[in-house]
């Protein structure tokens, strides 16, 4: 997958979706700078919840509550609902 330069203008812009760890970076800089359209161009509902427990981990505050405020499904579950 590449990237546009307004999202990733400087670096890697060629990613392996294959690779977790490059898919855990291409989204996060889209989650982080990308705007709804790359959003629903770039991201996979289904990768993102299955990879949200890493990447929650590695976006900033905002990005995070945001998104799980938006979509429920990514909020971590606690208590018993984790059981």
């Amino acid at each position: 997958m590449d990237l546009p330069l307004h999202l990733a203008w400087s670096g890697l812009r060629t990613f392996d979706l294959g690779d977790d760890k490059l898919l855990l970076g291409m989204y996060r800089i889209v989650l982080a700078a990308g705007l709804r359209e790359d959003c629903l161009q770039f991201l996979d509902g289904g990768l993102l919840v299955a990879h949200w427990p890493r990447l929650r981990k590695m976006v900033g505050r905002g990005v995070r509550t945001a998104w799980e405020d938006a979509f429920p499904p990514l909020r971590p579950r606690t208590g018993r609902a984790a059981a």
